[in-house]
């Protein structure tokens, strides 16, 4: 009995209190927070980087074999991706397809637009010339653009028929051309009855047709026309046809 009472007697242990969270759990969790939009950004920046890589390779894969002759297997696996990533980020092959075309076109456009060209001021017949070298200059920096044209004018331009934006983007340049050509007859320094497109479908064919058709005119005439010296000249003389051409 002197035991248990003994023990009775004795005081109860007291409860230990919770221990305190620690701060750096919470610091944690909010550095992490803080972090979730850069992560966002760093995800994003990979996606558009993967999108990009994607694209220039089927540019360069649709130039040399066109639509029908590129696969979607050799782009994915060139460009370092699964094929599911080709449609994740542009839906169907087509779809890029449009997507490149829309690209070349539009580069050609917003350049022709950066040509530092004051066509309220510069001559006439200059200003003309001046657009017909920057076509040539800008073909010959890009010869993707003349094969995929070859390419969709083969096709009848089926895919180039459901852009929006191809239409849209020949508008600017042919208001610079009639701008040209309006104060041109107005002080007789152009002959009178040009008209905006077919001017431009002349410069642009006077630029692209001995680029585009190279080989095969090299073959039938036992002449070189990829060298150099051969392509300054047909500019030089091309330039001149212009100035004759429009001239009053």
């Amino acid at each position: 009995m002197t035991r248990v009472a003994a023990r009775s007697a004795s005081p109860s242990r007291p409860k230990k209190a919770a221990a305190p969270k620690p701060a750096q759990a919470t610091t944690a969790t909010a550095q992490e927070t803080a972090q979730e939009p850069v992560r966002e950004t760093m995800r994003q920046r990979l996606a558009a980087a993967t999108r990009g890589r994607i694209f220039r390779v089927a540019l360069a894969e649709f130039a040399e074999k066109g639509l029908s002759g590129a696969r979607v297997e050799t782009i994915a696996s060139r460009a370092k991706v699964n094929i599911r990533m080709i449609y994740h980020y542009f839906g169907s092959k087509e779809a890029l397809y449009l997507e490149v075309l829309e690209f070349v076109l539009g580069r050609l456009r917003a350049e022709e637009l950066k040509l530092e060209l004051d066509v309220d001021r510069v001559e006439p017949v200059e200003g003309i010339v001046l657009l017909y070298e920057f076509i040539e200059g800008h073909f010959a920096a890009h010869q993707e653009l003349g094969k995929l044209l070859s390419f969709e004018n083969l096709n009848r331009a089926r895919v180039m028929k459901r852009s929006k934006a191809i239409p849209e983007m020949a508008s600017p340049v042919l208001v610079l051309l009639r701008t040209l050509i309006e104060r041109g007859e107005k002080d007789k320094t152009l002959r009178a009855g040009l008209e905006p497109l077919h001017l431009y479908v002349a410069l642009v064919s006077l630029c692209s047709f001995h680029k585009s058709n190279a080989y095969t005119l090299s073959c039938i005439f036992n002449a070189d026309l990829l060298a150099p010296s051969w392509q300054d000249e047909q500019k030089r003389q091309a330039q001149e046809m212009v100035r004759v051409f429009v001239r009053a």
